[in-house]
This record gives structure tokens, C-alpha cells and sequence, in this order.
């Protein structure tokens, strides 16, 4: 079962979606705030995370680039999840680090598929 870590403040959208993976077959992990997100990643070694960039504490843009700095969870795919749905805000999600980028209200159908792409690939460079 592929572990997921949530990073999103909004506590409605967190249980949401959270019930959603965990539906869909996946262990989630949450964090509220950029700091524990980044706390997470390195306690749980999540297989992939959806980080909100529009954080408390510490922003997902900085919390991407700090993962994404550190040997140990930089292999890590992250989903960006944004309401920020301007023309060059998925530019700045993947310069962050992000692997891949989706808007809000979040379309879960495509967001598994976004998932599954990125936990395929992942599988695939660790053989």
C-alpha cells in the first residue's frame, strides 16, 4: 500500500481528500503546515507527497525546496496543489521541485492518475 503524505492547513479539505486515498487503497500521512510536512517526510519516507502551496510556517514553495535539497527525501515525487490557476503557476510549482501540479478544487479522478504515473516511474528508477 503506497503511503501518501497530505501537507494542507485547510482542515476540511485535509479529511476530505484524506478519506478519498484512503479509499482508493492508499496509507495517509497529514501535516498542517510546511515545518511538519517537512518533519514528515523525514520521519515517514512517504512514496509521494501532495503538497499545499499556500502553507502556514513554512510555504510549499520552501518546504519543496528543502526536501528536494536533501539526499534523503529528494527522490520523493511531490504534487503541487494550488488555487493559483494564473498562467506560469505551474512553472513555478515544477522550478520549486514539484513533479507534477494540480489546481483546486482538487479533480480527484485525475489527481489518482497524476499519482500513479509518478509512483510507476518511481518504481521504475529504483529497479
Amino acid at each position: 500500500m503506497p503511503k501518501i503524505l497530505l501537507v494542507e492547513d485547510n482542515e476540511m479539505n485535509r479529511d476530505m481528500l484524506s478519506r478519498r486515498l484512503q479509499r482508493h487503497g492508499f496509507e495517509v500521512v497529514m501535516a498542517a503546515d510546511g515545518v511538519e510536512g517537512v518533519d514528515k517526510a523525514h520521519a515517514e519516507m512517504p512514496d509521494l507527497i501532495l503538497m499545499d502551496m499556500s502553507l502556514p510556517v513554512k510555504d510549499g514553495w520552501a518546504a519543496t525546496r528543502e526536501l528536494k535539497a536533501d539526499a534523503a527525501t529528494q527522490h520523493i515525487p511531490i504534487i503541487a496543489q494550488t488555487a493559483h490557476a494564473m498562467s506560469g503557476d505551474r512553472q513555478k510549482c515544477l522550478a520549486a521541485g514539484c513533479d507534477d501540479y494540480t489546481t483546486k478544487p482538487v479533480e480527484f479522478k485525475k489527481l489518482v492518475q497524476q499519482i500513479d504515473a509518478l509512483l510507476v516511474g518511481q518504481s521504475v528508477a529504483n529497479k
